[in-house]
């Protein structure tokens, strides 16, 4: 269950930063946010960028630093891959992906629905790729909990995902157009910070941003 939901913050995380790429307008409202998602999902081609996690655990006063990149391509290719301490993580191509991992030199190959795991990335990619706000707001409470900065603050729904996260914080750039951190705050005091680096829109990602490794 906890590698089902670290998978899922991850995707979620990723994808938030996909929306956020013009600056709006004042006043913001919320409905006027979701408009924007929307019409930057579909001019939205391919987004990559670098990211930064912090992972602080309640019961250690020391933070886990890891960095890693990300890469999406429309309709439904992802990587999210960890680059340090060890590098892992895993590509998507529609509903087939590889994952990996660099310590123990394994790699596996998944369909997502045969992957209940998989699975749930892909419909959470899929949602905020196509900004389905039913699903959205079906599954999260959203609320807009500031404006300058903007801060987009998401409540789980779902009592399986409520009972080990709290809440998401998504925090955007001062210039609004795009998302600058993620936080996600878990039930017991612990918490995952991702922020963003060196973000691309619509650039050209090279051939072989959706293949798993060689080791």
């Amino acid at each position: 269950m906890r590698k089902l939901n670290v998978l899922r913050a991850a995707v979620l995380s990723s994808l938030l930063l996909m929306i956020s790429s013009v600056a709006w307008s004042e006043p913001l409202t919320l409905q006027q946010l979701f408009s924007e998602m929307q019409t930057i999902a579909t001019e939205t081609k391919t987004l990559s960028s670098g990211f930064v996690q912090e992972k602080n655990l309640a019961i250690f006063s020391e933070k886990l630093i890891s960095h890693g990149i990300f890469s999406y391509q429309a309709p439904d290719r992802l990587r999210w891959e960890l680059l340090t301490p060890v590098a892992s993580g895993f590509v998507l191509r529609g509903g087939e992906g590889e994952s990996w991992n660099s310590l123990s030199e394994e790699r596996n190959s998944f369909s997502v629905e045969n992957d209940p795991i998989m699975g749930v990335i892909a419909q959470q990619l899929l949602a905020w790729a196509r900004v389905d706000l039913d699903w959205l707001q079906n599954r999260y409470q959203m609320e807009l909990a500031s404006s300058q900065p903007i801060v987009l603050r998401l409540t789980p729904r779902d009592e399986g995902e409520a009972g080990f996260i709290d809440y998401l914080q998504v925090r955007f750039s001062a210039d609004r157009r795009y998302i600058a951190e993620v936080l996600m705050a878990e039930q017991g005091g612990d918490s995952t910070l991702l922020r963003f680096t060196n973000v691309h829109l619509n650039r050209e990602l090279p051939r072989e941003a959706f293949q798993p490794p060689e080791f």
